[in-house]
Protein backbone atom coordinates (compact mmCIF):
# COMPACT_ATOMS: atom_id res chain seq x y z
CA UNK A 1 0.00 0.00 0.00
CA UNK A 2 1.10 3.37 -0.38
CA UNK A 3 -0.54 6.91 -0.69
CA UNK A 4 2.36 7.85 -3.55
CA UNK A 5 3.13 10.84 -1.27
CA UNK A 6 6.81 10.33 -0.02
CA UNK A 7 7.30 10.11 3.42
CA UNK A 8 10.30 9.32 6.16
CA UNK A 9 8.77 5.86 6.43
CA UNK A 10 7.57 4.17 3.69
CA UNK A 11 4.22 2.78 3.61
CA UNK A 12 4.88 -0.63 3.80
CA UNK A 13 7.43 -0.09 6.78
CA UNK A 14 4.97 1.28 8.57
CA UNK A 15 2.34 -1.24 8.13
CA UNK A 16 5.11 -3.84 8.61
CA UNK A 17 5.38 -2.53 12.30
CA UNK A 18 1.93 -2.27 12.92
CA UNK A 19 1.58 -5.17 15.32
CA UNK A 20 4.70 -3.96 17.02
CA UNK A 21 3.49 -0.69 17.92
CA UNK A 22 0.03 -1.77 19.02
CA UNK A 23 1.60 -4.50 21.28
CA UNK A 24 4.23 -1.82 22.53
CA UNK A 25 7.27 -3.74 21.19
CA UNK A 26 8.43 -1.18 19.73
CA UNK A 27 11.23 1.26 20.74
CA UNK A 28 10.08 5.12 21.58
CA UNK A 29 11.85 6.18 18.22
CA UNK A 30 9.77 3.79 16.43
CA UNK A 31 6.81 4.67 17.76
CA UNK A 32 7.43 8.87 16.99
CA UNK A 33 7.46 7.69 13.63
CA UNK A 34 5.10 5.79 13.02
CA UNK A 35 3.04 7.90 14.36
CA UNK A 36 4.06 10.68 12.26
CA UNK A 37 3.46 8.66 9.32
CA UNK A 38 0.06 8.16 10.29
CA UNK A 39 -1.08 11.49 10.73
CA UNK A 40 0.26 12.13 7.40
CA UNK A 41 -1.21 9.22 5.76
CA UNK A 42 -4.70 8.81 5.44
CA UNK A 43 -4.63 5.57 3.50
CA UNK A 44 -2.23 3.59 6.13
CA UNK A 45 -4.34 5.35 9.04
CA UNK A 46 -7.38 3.37 7.60
CA UNK A 47 -4.83 0.32 7.96
CA UNK A 48 -4.11 0.75 11.13
CA UNK A 49 -7.15 1.21 12.25
CA UNK A 50 -8.29 -1.88 10.97
CA UNK A 51 -5.52 -3.88 12.33
CA UNK A 52 -6.16 -2.50 15.76
CA UNK A 53 -9.81 -3.31 15.49
CA UNK A 54 -9.34 -7.06 14.65
CA UNK A 55 -6.52 -6.85 17.50
CA UNK A 56 -9.05 -5.85 19.47
CA UNK A 57 -11.94 -8.67 18.56
CA UNK A 58 -9.58 -11.36 18.54
CA UNK A 59 -8.60 -10.64 22.05
CA UNK A 60 -12.37 -10.21 23.42
CA UNK A 61 -13.19 -13.35 21.80
CA UNK A 62 -9.89 -15.40 22.71
CA UNK A 63 -9.94 -13.99 26.61
CA UNK A 64 -10.47 -16.85 28.49
CA UNK A 65 -9.42 -19.53 26.12
CA UNK A 66 -5.51 -20.29 27.05
CA UNK A 67 -3.61 -22.39 24.52
CA UNK A 68 -2.05 -25.58 25.54
CA UNK A 69 2.13 -25.00 26.35
CA UNK A 70 2.93 -27.21 23.36
CA UNK A 71 0.87 -25.08 20.84
CA UNK A 72 2.36 -21.88 22.12
CA UNK A 73 5.85 -23.11 21.60
CA UNK A 74 5.12 -24.29 18.28
CA UNK A 75 3.56 -21.07 17.04
CA UNK A 76 6.59 -19.46 18.59
CA UNK A 77 9.23 -21.66 16.94
CA UNK A 78 7.06 -20.92 13.55
CA UNK A 79 7.00 -17.45 13.84
CA UNK A 80 10.63 -17.05 14.59
CA UNK A 81 11.66 -19.69 11.74
CA UNK A 82 9.70 -17.51 9.30
CA UNK A 83 10.73 -14.33 10.44
CA UNK A 84 14.20 -15.31 9.73
CA UNK A 85 13.93 -16.59 6.68
CA UNK A 86 12.02 -13.33 5.53
CA UNK A 87 15.25 -11.41 6.62
CA UNK A 88 17.77 -13.68 5.38
CA UNK A 89 15.85 -13.47 1.90
CA UNK A 90 15.29 -9.69 2.29
CA UNK A 91 19.49 -8.61 2.84
CA UNK A 92 20.60 -10.84 -0.18
CA UNK A 93 18.11 -9.71 -2.58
Amino acid sequence: MSCGNPHEVPCDEVLAMVYDYLDNECGEEQRHRIVEHLHECGPCLRQFGLEEAVKALVQRSCACATAPEHLREEIVTRIRSVSVTYRVRGVSD
